[in-house]
């Protein structure tokens, strides 16, 4: 039997799925997202709403390019790949980020979806390989182009105004102009007299 290789979001869940797992499999960790919109610019252009996704900048003892280096030479070596992201619409967005990234064809990954770190939880995630959610990839997508698009140009008005360190996004965004409508509407308001007749 070939290699395959598994990534996962976390290292301690990588280390522990290690130990259900037969010697042909090799377990990383993605240490989450890899890639995101650049922090210093939009990221998404207003035409079209298509994202420019960026490696995530090095943090702590982490350095992304090296990281995306190393897995794709695993998983090039691989005769599969799983790909083990959390299950939800960040993980999604992992997996298809990998795939994009590691040019992975549908022959050649399955995703995978743990839901517990056990052995029955790894069999019954093998047992039920799929390909990418693009349903839930989409969803993931539009929330973080939404957020960029309503948080990008009012975060740095915020921390000017409010509390250096405080950002907005899609909710806070929406929130602070129904409370802006709302104080408007009571500004306007002038009251009159009226009377009921019985």
């Amino acid at each position: 039997m070939g290699k395959i290789l598994l990534l996962v979001e976390s290292p301690t869940k990588a280390s522990k799925l290690k130990t259900f797992l037969g010697p042909e499999y090799v377990v990383k960790a993605t240490f989450g997202h890899v890639v995101d919109l650049p922090v210093k610019e939009l990221g998404v252009d207003l035409d079209n709403l298509e994202e420019k996704y960026v490696t995530l900048e090095s943090k702590g003892n982490i350095d992304y390019d090296d990281l995306l280096k190393q897995l794709k030479k695993i998983a090039g070596d691989a005769d599969r790949v799983l790909i083990g992201s959390d299950p939800d619409r960040e993980g999604e967005a992992i997996a298809w980020h990998i795939a994009r990234l590691f040019k992975l064809g549908n022959d050649k990954y399955d995703r995978i979806e743990i839901h517990e770190i056990t052995q029955k939880g790894i069999k019954d995630a093998l047992a039920a390989r799929r390909k990418i959610d693009n349903g839930l990839v989409d969803a993931q997508r539009a929330r973080r182009v939404i957020d960029r698009l309503m948080g990008y140009g009012i975060s740095p008005v915020l921390m000017r105004a409010v509390e250096n360190g405080k950002s907005a996004g899609r909710v806070q965004s929406a929130a602070l102009r129904m409370i802006v409508e709302r104080d408007r509407e009571h500004e306007r308001f002038r009251p009159e007299p009226r009377y009921s007749v019985d």
